[in-house]
């Protein structure tokens, strides 16, 4: 068993809202992450998505976009993205999931030998767009993870890899110490994957922190295609 991970699909199937505005490179994205999906990814094989799946703001609008990955193999594992407005509410997106979809808000899912805890994340002290105002949202986003860890406790078996799913960066990019990553390295994360950064600007797509692996997965950064994480 494979884990992949691709994040910030931005997906308009009822929301008109075309990506190429963003960039020539953003041109048909989909179908180029889709043909790397089907050459990459087999049926026991995990794919991981950081967030900012659609551009939906209504529940039946996102689960539209989220169903166009249903042929696609793989178990699917979700957090939410900053853009993703229509998941209100995680009992309601997970009664209309497709089947081997998985939907994480602050709890986790063991599937084989692989757990993975999510949550959404938050700017982080540090980042540029981090200000004083971001600051309950990145202690209460932090408190979500603490949760994500409780359920991982009842669950985890020994030999099991921990990966740590999140929308926003856990640190900025000088790789600081933050809330996100004491978390992680507290509960004996091995892998964290992420999303959320767009464009040109500087930011590792790989590297390691207190023994940690972190992935950035934003499908424009990778050239849209999906990263193997393991």
């Amino acid at each position: 068993m494979k884990v992949f991970a691709v994040s910030d699909l931005h997906l308009s199937g009822l929301k008109e809202k075309p990506m190429n505005v963003f960039g020539e490179g953003w041109e048909g994205h989909f179908e180029k992450i889709k043909a790397d999906w089907q050459a990459k990814v087999a049926e026991e094989d995990i794919v991981l998505i950081g967030g900012d799946t659609s551009w939906g703001m209504k529940l039946e609008e996102g689960m539209y976009d989220v169903r166009t990955l249903a042929p696609l193999k793989g178990k699917k594992v979700f957090v939410r993205g900053n853009h993703d407005y229509w998941w209100s509410g995680i009992t309601r997106v997970r009664s209309a999931a497709p089947e081997g979809f998985y939907f994480l808000q602050n709890d986790c899912v063991r599937l084989g030998n692989v757990v993975i805890a999510g949550s959404r994340g938050w700017a982080c002290p540090g980042s540029a767009d981090y200000t004083e105002h971001d600051r309950a949202l990145y202690l209460r986003e932090a408190e979500r993870f603490r949760l994500a860890f409780h359920e991982v406790s009842k669950v985890r078996r020994e030999g099991d890899l921990l990966i740590a799913l999140i929308h926003y960066p856990p640190f900025n990019v000088k790789k600081e110490d933050t809330l996100f990553t004491e978390l992680f390295e507290k509960n004996g994360v091995n892998k964290a994957v992420f999303g959320h950064l767009h464009g040109s600007g500087y930011f590792p797509l790989r590297s390691e922190k207190a023994g940690i692996e972190y992935f950035l997965t934003s499908c424009d950064k990778v050239n849209f295609t999906l990263t193997q994480i393991c």
